[in-house]
């Protein structure tokens, strides 16, 4: 939907791009959506082996193959790394949506401190949802398991059945094979598919180094503009003459100071996170691609090895139609989640920089507004004491 049709959609709905985005997506979503998840309440818990922290996931579903409306249940990071693997695992060419890293960024937060948990809990929320809203994912059973087994059934059930390393061990020779020959019979669109994620890759990466040094030099500055104020202050204590003047300069520094403050909060609360989550995606996405070629690449070693072959036909024959199958399977899978993907990820992109550019247009507007104000009085006091000057 264009940023117009939206508009046309609702006559009264604010000017801003970001917020037609943020309308239109709040009007449209809660009537198609009926399973909804928080995650929340982290808790430390310190053991004589590790420490860790467990996160309250609630929720709430009008679905049919729920038993109840409403579960609650208790997750740490390793649950959530579980559930990544067995999505994986069954849906080997989806776009699985990516987690926070084990550890956060080098030179960002330490591990377990207040703001560290709160951006691992926001990423983990996110994950969730984003599977919620996945039209395959969403009813995936070990999903189900997750959001509503207590802690003891899911520790059971992590115990059973084959991992997806030994399932992989399956296709290790097809694997190889794609690997040192590449494939032969890709298809085209899945060659440009790749071509488009190295290019997203690269330029996605380099965004969010940017991105870091900006809110790094934004924060050197914040720092010095802190200590910047109150030296004014202290000067005016030793300037009579010039002392309001001096006070009025330290008040407009600290007003630039905390919309400083405000801008930084922005950017990492918004930007940063959007822009690392693409680079996560960016790695998901060429494991995917790789996936979908092992399995073209083990259908195309078959097709190869009976036409080397006298005998045994009839088997090759069955097995190439099952390869054939499931390498249609996985085209398909990949084609329809390729097109959500994108459409997801140039909305994020636009109402992430379109809320940056916001911030920023707010910013300069309220430290401008904060220093005309300032002249302005300084000008009224000037033309004052001239008057008196110009008295008899």
């Amino acid at each position: 939907t264009s940023l117009g049709e939206v508009n046309s959609f609702s006559p009264s709905m604010p000017i801003s791009p970001s917020s037609m985005i943020n309308q239109y997506k709040f009007e449209d979503e809660p009537e198609l959506r009926d399973l909804f998840i928080t995650v929340d309440d982290p808790e430390s818990h310190i053991t004589a082996i590790e420490t860790f922290i467990t996160y309250r996931v609630v929720t709430k579903t009008s679905r049919g193959e729920f038993d109840s409306s409403e579960y609650e249940v208790r997750r740490r990071y390793q649950d959530f790394l579980w559930l990544k693997g067995k999505l994986e695992e069954a849906h080997p060419t989806l776009i699985i949506p990516p987690l926070p890293e084990k550890f956060i960024m080098k030179g960002m937060v330490e591990r377990f401190n207040d703001e560290f948990i709160e951006t691992r809990r926001k990423a983990l929320h996110k994950f969730l949802n984003r599977i919620a809203d996945h039209p395959t994912l969403t009813f995936n059973e070990d999903f189900k398991i997750f959001l509503t087994a207590q802690a003891w059934e899911l520790s059971s059930h992590k115990k059973q059945g084959p991992g997806l390393l030994s399932r992989m061990g399956q296709t290790v020779r097809a694997v190889a094979s794609s690997v040192r020959g590449g494939v032969k019979n890709r298809p085209e669109m899945f060659t440009e598919m790749n071509d488009y994620m190295e290019t997203f890759s690269q330029k996605i990466n380099v965004l969010d180094k940017i991105a870091h040094r900006i809110y790094k030099e934004e924060r050197e500055y914040f720092n010095e503009m802190k200590e910047y104020g109150p030296i004014h202050t202290l000067w005016s204590a030793s300037e009579e003459d010039i002392a309001d003047s001096l006070k009025g300069v330290a008040s407009c520094i600290d007003k630039c100071c905390k919309a400083t403050e405000k801008r930084m909060a922005g950017l990492s609360e918004n930007l940063l996170p959007i822009l690392h989550e693409y680079v996560l995606y960016s790695e998901i996405l060429m494991g995917v691609l790789k996936r979908r070629d092992q399995i073209q690449g083990e259908l195309d070693s078959k097709v190869d090895a009976l036409a080397n072959k006298k005998t045994e036909k009839d088997l090759f024959s069955e097995e190439i139609g099952k390869l054939e199958d499931k390498v249609e399977c996985a085209n398909n899978a990949l084609k329809a989640d390729w097109d959500r993907w994108k459409q997801n990820m140039q909305c994020d992109m636009r109402s992430t920089f379109t809320n940056v550019a916001e911030n920023n247009l707010r910013y300069y507007e309220e430290c401008l507004a904060t220093w005309e104000s300032f002249l302005a009085s300084q000008t009224v006091d000037l033309h004052v004491e001239e008057d008196s000057e110009d008295r008899p």
